[in-house]
């Protein structure tokens, strides 16, 4: 038995919709049912002494271990980790034969009242439970508790709250707010849904593995896809509509930020970042990615992608209808998702069409979504259309959707990162965030339609992801047949791994892959490999630069030149 993580669940998340503590556990098959049952008796005696009886605790199996959570109040959370590891301890020490004595128990118990003592926060809960009697949402962290959502939310420190009587009621309301997850094509469905909204004349606050950002203006950059980002979007009193990417690792780490949402959608579930947080594979991880779907209130949607068999196995079982889109609307059994679902949105012979309400709407022809690049890019299509299921959710307009779409470009003011094309001195730059196999994968069909003389491709991997994973995404790189690889190491991004070691993973499946040792050269980061490419570029040449760190640097690197907004 080996102890994973111990972390704070501070909304819904993969074992249920209530806050607490979880602990990951490494476990041997023969370990697992004796360790999780001398955890539930332990736990259950520790909370019953501390006088937590009426919590609730969950086990959660998986592959080589197991998830144990108990629920807690939110103005206990750093508390009932210690009551969770205590609880572990002493099931370790029974099944080693020193199960704790009832002093023990006392023990444990006396220090962690105390500790809840410290810790609790009556004018927190308070104020959660006006909230939730008056059907407003209710936020909160270690600083700021705040009540409603965008421009009807109020905030106030912890330090400082006010009794529900205090709180001017009248000021408080919520607004929209939508989910995105997916492997990949999160943060362009995100963007593309947002210059939607805006061409309702709707003020709109995003989050992404980017930034946060309300009507044009940053309020915070780096990864804000976690429930960190969206609080610090969903307090600013501008917003209007809020669209949240939502990332794995938030949900898996912590839940989502908020109890209620309006729509979620799903862009795609593909493997990566298996092995962390008990996710073992596909089904675990499409299960993670749902968990947005949850939370939608019953007159909302719920968007998933027809086109991916995780997807279309869980046609069912979601409080919200279903709109699901597809880049392929004659598959087998599509009509019959669109009888079961509420709507659909489809590609069909060189149009974006949406159905509903037993109507069919054109809603732009694909040349004229300039991320679509005259249709070579078939993963902006899906993108497209998910962002088109999301905004019927939101009651948007066709007008609104098609400007939207017109009006979204590629370039790095709109997309920045993503699918970014550049001509310099002659050759053709594609600068994009592809980082797994599925995402490479769908790029390179939009690569490879584009003319070149010759190619390169810039390859690097963070250390979180295994060696088969990195593996994979080499072979993946292969099928463009680049005449020139760059492999860059991360340095901000080794994640537990040794300065070299990824860049010798990568090195060695292209030596077994037989791809000359001549045409394989190494950069030390992002902009290294970035100079590297343009220095050995040709008029003609095709550079694929896959930039993942610096990428302000990289930009600016190829700032002087004007992107492009279609293939030449």
């Amino acid at each position: 038995m080996k102890l994973l993580d111990s972390r704070r669940l501070t909304g819904p998340n993969l074992l249920w919709d209530l806050e607490g503590a979880v602990l990951d556990v490494a476990l041997s098959e023969e370990e697992a049912c004796p360790v999780t049952e001398a955890w539930v008796r332990h736990a259950g005696r520790i909370l019953e002494t501390v006088g937590w009886g009426a919590e609730e605790l969950c086990v959660r199996r998986f592959p080589g271990g197991a998830s144990l959570g108990l629920s807690a109040q939110i103005d206990r959370l750093y508390t009932a980790t210690e009551v969770n590891e205590w609880a572990l301890d002493a099931a370790a020490a029974e099944l080693a034969g020193r199960p704790p004595s009832d002093a023990d128990l006392a023990e444990a118990a006396a220090r962690l009242r105390e500790e809840t003592e410290r810790e609790r926060n009556p004018a927190l809960l308070a104020l959660r439970d006006a909230a939730s009697a008056r059907r407003v949402s209710f936020l909160w962290d270690a600083r700021y508790a705040t009540l409603g959502r965008g421009s009807g939310s109020l905030t106030w420190a912890l330090s400082d709250l006010p009794t529900p009587r205090e709180v001017p009621w009248d000021q408080v309301s919520d607004i929209p707010v939508v989910l995105v997850t997916g492997t990949n094509g999160k943060t362009t469905t995100v963007r593309l849904l947002a210059a939607m909204v805006r061409a309702a004349g709707v003020v709109v606050g995003t989050t992404s593995t980017d930034r946060v950002e309300v009507d044009g203006e940053v309020l915070d950059q780096g990864d804000c896809s976690g429930p960190g980002g969206a609080r610090t979007l969903l307090r600013d009193r501008r917003v209007e509509v809020a669209i949240l990417e939502t990332a794995r690792g938030g949900i898996l780490r912590r839940g989502l930020a908020v109890t209620q949402a309006d729509a979620a959608a799903v862009t795609n579930v593909a493997a990566d970042h298996l092995g962390e947080f008990g996710i073992s594979d596909l089904a675990a991880l499409a299960e993670a990615k749902l968990v947005p779907a949850r939370v939608v209130r019953p007159h909302g949607r719920v968007v998933l992608n027809a086109d991916d068999p995780e997807l279309r196995a869980r046609t069912g079982n979601f409080g919200a209808p279903v709109v699901w889109f597809s880049l392929d609307p004659d598959q087998p059994g599509f009509d019959d998702l669109l009888v079961s679902g509420y709507a659909g949105c489809t590609l069909e012979e060189g149009e974006l069409v949406r159905y509903g309400e037993e109507r069919r709407q054109v809603i732009a022809r694909v040349d004229e979504v300039p991320i679509a690049f005259e249709g070579a890019a078939r993963h902006n299509l899906a993108n497209a259309l998910c962002a088109i299921g999301l905004a019927g959710a939101l009651g948007l307009s066709v007008d609104a959707m098609r400007e939207g779409l017109r009006s979204f470009r590629g370039t790095p003011g709109d997309n920045p990162g993503r699918g970014n094309v550049f001509e310099v001195n002659g050759a053709r730059v594609l600068l994009d965030y592809a980082h797994n196999p599925h995402g490479l994968a769908a790029l390179l069909g939009f690569a490879s339609s584009l003319p070149a003389r010759r190619r390169l491709i810039v390859l690097g991997q963070a250390g979180d992801r295994s060696e088969e994973e990195m593996r994979n995404l080499v072979r993946t790189a292969w099928t463009f047949r680049p005449d020139r690889i760059v492999v860059k190491e991360m340095p901000e991004m080794l994640r537990g791994r040794n300065p070299g070691e990824i860049p010798a993973i990568l090195e060695d499946e292209l030596r077994r892959l037989g791809v000359p040792a001549d045409a394989v050269v190494r950069a030390e980061d992002d902009l290294d490999a970035a100079r590297k490419a343009l220095a050995w570029a040709r008029p003609g040449d095709l550079l694929l630069l896959l930039v993942h760190t610096r990428r302000a640097e990289v930009l600016e690197l190829l700032g002087s030149v004007r992107p492009s907004e279609v293939p030449g």
